[in-house]
């Protein structure tokens, strides 16, 4: 019964085991490296974005409150 469980164990260590690490390994260091080029510039473009909409909120309830100071109070 052992010897039918010695192959597969031996073709696992030789074959599996190793790519399986070297797969792992490889994925955990392209976790560690952080943004790529391409995605900062993008996480920049979408925070000056949102800066940008902030700014245009708040004009808009400043626009708001001059003409309607109750339009908090409507639901």
């Amino acid at each position: 019964m052992e010897e039918i469980l010695v192959a597969p164990v031996i073709i696992f260590m030789i074959v599996v085991a190793p790519i399986w690490l070297i797969l792992h390994y490889r994925s955990k260091r392209q976790i560690s490296q952080g943004f790529s080029e391409e995605e900062y510039i993008q996480l920049s473009d979408l925070s000056e974005l949102a800066d940008k909409m902030a700014d245009r909120i708040k004009t808009l309830e400043a626009i708001l409150d001059a003409e309607t100071p109750d339009w908090r109070n409507k639901s």
